[in-house]
């Protein structure tokens, strides 16, 4: 009887397309230099849905974009940029995601000559940290990128107010903005992006996620135009907004759509904004007030009261206590992941209540919590569905460690 010797070449190509598809990057590109089979194998679209490549545009290589197209690759990231930036609009007129990200050199000239016709198929424009970005690119980027739903603009300081004007002028359907640390940028600026001046420019009214982190100059009124504007928002980045009030609040507190708020750092947000949050129709499934000096336990009650459906809840360096823990865990069963990193007033009291109560944490950060011991611990490790404990500065005594 002749036996039938089997060897991985004898699979058909599919075959081998399906087993590539699980490899890192790398490893797809090494299979491609093992034989004329796997490299056909290997350039299969079905391998590379979804891969992001990362290039170095240095020198002319003339094969590059035709072997991305054929693997069916529409995500760039661009890691340096000594070309033209035009080099690689023309050599993949089909891309759908561009990641500039760091990109020091790249000036409104060189976007100008790269965006000069409608490009229908991208969809993620990241321009963080491109310093020498400023309105005459959004204008730009407003002209031909119409059907963009992701825009960086992260550390893109020289952008105002005028630049959001052209963004709501065009973008129309725009999901997710980030403007962090763009210091131009008041309270009419988001006034444009929210539709407050439909004479000149309709809004970006399908945003869902909007980053405003450090920017100083918004005040309330910035949160007025987008609880008035901006209905169908979802995620509100204000960490960091130092002029932001607990009259804001009230704004934000009927935006119903809302599942998650950052006002990490926000100075001037006390007890009373917390307050005001928690009488609206705000259905929050995160909230983030780490680093609010004027938050304490009174706010944990409002929480109880008001934002009990939360899963995520950061209050790092806030000035709560075991009672405020105490006032807080009855309600808020839902509650998965409790950031208390630096509540030095909390004790194993407060653990325990945490441990009674909260029994649906997955995740809990303790970090520099210095009046905690081994016998709280002990208590919040019992918590069935605990994955992620963070002690960081926390340290057992001799007498305490475990022999």
């Amino acid at each position: 009887m002749l036996e039938m010797e089997t060897h991985v070449s004898c699979l058909f190509p599919e075959i081998l397309a399906i087993i590539f598809s699980y490899l890192d990057v790398k490893d797809k590109g090494r299979v491609a230099q093992v034989c004329a089979a796997w490299r056909d194998a290997s350039y299969h679209k079905s391998v590379w849905r979804g891969v992001e490549a990362k290039l170095h545009l240095r020198r002319a290589n003339p094969s590059l974009f035709p072997s991305l197209q054929t693997r069916g690759i529409k995500k760039v990231q661009i890691l340096s940029l000594r070309r033209s930036l035009s080099y690689v609009i023309q050599g993949m007129p089909h891309i759908e995601s561009l990641n500039l990200c760091g990109c020091f050199s790249l000036t409104d000239n060189g976007l100008g000559y790269a965006f000069v016709q409608d490009i229908p198929s991208l969809r993620v424009l990241n321009l963080s940290l491109c310093k020498q970005i400023s309105d005459s690119s959004l204008g730009r980027i407003a002209q031909y990128l119409k059907n963009l739903e992701v825009l960086e603009l992260g550390g893109c300081s020289n952008i105002t107010n005028t630049g959001l004007l052209l963004v709501a002028w065009g973008l129309h359907r725009l999901k997710s903005l980030n403007l962090r640390s763009c210091r131009h940028v008041s309270d009419v600026g988001i006034g444009h992006l929210s539709g407050m001046t439909r004479s000149a420019a309709e809004g970006c009214l399908a945003l869902e996620k909007l980053t405003l982190q450090d920017c100083q100059k918004l005040t309330d009124l910035s949160l007025k135009h987008v609880a008035k504007g901006l209905s169908g928002l979802k995620v509100l980045n204000l960490s960091f907004c130092g002029g932001i009030s607990e009259a804001g609040m009230i704004h934000v507190s009927h935006m119903s759509q809302l599942s998650s708020l950052n006002l990490r750092s926000c100075d001037n947000i006390s007890d009373t904004g917390i307050m005001h949050l928690a009488m609206g129709s705000l259905r929050l499934s995160g909230l983030d007030v780490s680093f609010c000096d004027k938050i304490g336990d009174q706010s944990l009650a409002y929480m109880a009261q008001g934002l009990y459906q939360l899963k995520s809840l950061s209050l790092c360096s806030c000035h709560v206590s075991d009672d405020g823990i105490n006032r807080m865990v009855r309600q808020m069963h839902e509650l998965k992941t409790l950031n208390i990193g630096q509540c030095v007033r909390i004790t194993d009291k407060g653990l325990e209540l945490i441990a009674d109560h909260l029994t649906q944490l997955t995740g809990i950060d303790l970090y520099g919590c210095t009046k905690i011991t081994k016998r709280g611990l002990e208590r919040i490790t019992q918590l069935p569905c605990l994955k992620v404990l963070n002690l960081g500065l926390w340290q057992m005594t001799d007498s305490e460690r475990v022999r």
